[in-house]
């Protein structure tokens, strides 16, 4: 379970091609019931297609949205919650985890991604976030064992390698795995676990002699009044 503390933590949840859908909503409620905000941008700015559209979705998020787009959109997100929240942690979902990936030199405290099958045209990308990458090795539009030497060895990224098909973390959809969605939630929220606990550590011995000065005179302050 994510830290009972965590309204300090902020996911911004990206979306599929599909938009934001019975899927993504899903995963939403999952992550609020831990105890953390959730914002899920509609990059689309439309309804959601379904899955019998996932051509015409496809086509709608390269030709209209694409993924520069999406990733100023997502930093725009960033950018006006940075100041009210501790952590900011990107989760997003093949195009969403593509897009993630693109905003992982961004002040951004974690990257979770599923299935970012984009990836692969961007390897060039050094995250400056702990990063937490689930590839399906059942990908029919490339190989995923050619991306694993680019990827492997790079600063703060983990990766998982999945024997699944995309989108096994859809329960909607045709290629849901529960092994394997039962394994990627578990994983991931453990993930987030340590990122917020190690942070906590982090800003506790980072704490200068002024800070902890100023923290013991209110504390003094607090116990005088009480006497």
């Amino acid at each position: 379970m994510v830290n009972k503390d965590s309204k300090q933590t902020l996911i911004i949840l990206i979306h599929e091609i599909y938009g934001v859908n019975d899927h993504i909503q899903h995963i939403g409620d999952l992550l609020r019931a831990r105890g953390v905000e959730v914002i899920i941008p509609n990059l689309l700015n439309r309804a959601a297609f379904s899955y019998m559209e996932e051509d015409q979705a496809y086509h709608y998020f390269m030709k209209h949205i694409g993924f520069l787009r999406a990733v100023d959109d997502i930093q725009s997100v960033i950018r006006a919650n940075r100041e009210k929240y501790e952590h900011i942690v990107l989760i997003g979902f093949s195009v969403g985890a593509t897009t993630a990936w693109l905003c992982s030199t961004f002040e951004v405290d974690a990257i979770i991604g599923f299935y970012g099958s984009r990836i692969r045209d961007a390897v060039e990308i050094n995250p400056s976030c702990p990063t937490l990458l689930f590839f399906s090795q059942g990908e029919k539009s490339f190989q995923v064992s050619a991306l694993e030497p680019a990827l492997r060895g790079k600063p703060n990224t983990h990766l998982e390698w999945i024997d699944s098909n995309h989108g096994y973390m859809n329960p909607y959809g045709r290629h849901f795995d529960q092994a394997q969605y039962d394994y990627g939630l578990a994983r991931s929220f453990a993930f987030l676990e340590e990122v917020i606990e190690s942070s906590k550590i982090e800003s506790s011995v980072n704490i200068t002699p002024i800070q902890q000065h100023n923290k013991m005179r209110v504390k003094r302050s607090d116990e005088a009044c009480k006497s």
